[in-house]
């Protein structure tokens, strides 16, 4: 019964996979190319985490509203302007996060970064007492121009290059667009087995609360920052960086699984 059940569990994800490799073109039920569904995405359980032109549904991170410093432009995205603040974020900005926790889930976007631009994509993150930022609770998928940001010749292996699993596992191969180009990325997380896609291709994927899991992290710059930091929680919130560089997000869209 066992065997069965992890035999199920790996045709899941496979079938996941697969679907989200399709290169099938669907009709938007909107004339609006940005922040829609299709019919089938509605069929198949998808809503969208932001509508195109409102911050709706979004907050500061350990904040009860929306950071001034975080824009919505008139061409759908979600906008930060470049501060030059580093990861403790504009004074008015900071991290945001949806205010929904997630356990098992697809979710989609696209984002694109300024020469030299740097952020991340949070998620299964926690708000604690004793943390700031969230990504010391937070795994991170990174966003870098990897041609001019110095954190891309940091790390192991490329670790700190667009894609990635922050400081630990490398995008795979590393097919991120250039600095002004959008990409288009997916996470996928379901029972601790956790996927990283960037521009249609599988580029890390790795398991939680494993032996392995563990060793890596304690290799890692994490465990400095937070002891328990590879105790990764199985519902969490879902969050985007504010790194003090410019960066823009679209068509943010999550299916539960």
């Amino acid at each position: 019964m066992k065997n069965i059940y992890y035999i199920l569990i790996i045709v899941s994800l496979s079938l996941i996979i697969a679907c989200s490799n399709t290169t099938k073109k669907q009709e938007a039920i909107s004339t609006t190319e940005n922040s829609t569904l299709t019919e089938k995405e509605i069929t198949d359980g998808w809503k969208l985490l932001f509508d195109g032109k409102t911050s709706n549904g979004w907050r500061g991170y350990k904040k009860e509203s929306f950071p001034s410093d975080w824009r919505i432009t008139e061409e759908g995205e979600i906008y930060m302007s470049a501060s030059g603040r580093g990861e403790a974020g504009s004074s008015n900005g900071g991290d945001i996060i949806y205010d929904q926790k997630f356990s098992n889930f697809h979710v989609k976007l696209e984002w694109k970064v300024s020469d030299g631009g740097n952020s991340g994509i949070f998620y299964l993150g926690q708000e604690t007492p004793e943390f700031d930022f969230i990504w010391r609770t937070a795994p991170e998928m990174q966003i870098l121009d990897n041609e001019r940001h110095p954190d891309a010749f940091l790390g192991k292996d490329g670790n700190r290059q667009a894609g990635a699993l922050y400081d630990l596992y490398p995008a795979v191969p590393q097919n991120a667009n250039k600095a002004g180009e959008w990409n288009k990325v997916e996470i996928i997380v379901y029972n601790g087995t956790v996927i990283h896609k960037q521009n249609g291709e599988v580029v890390v994927e790795y398991h939680l609360w494993t032996p392995k899991w563990e060793e890596d992290v304690s290799r890692s710059k994490f465990p400095n920052l937070n002891k328990n930091w590879a105790n990764v929680e199985k519902e969490g919130y879902f969050g985007l960086q504010d790194h003090g560089d410019d960066v823009w997000f679209r068509n943010i869209k999550i299916r539960e699984l």
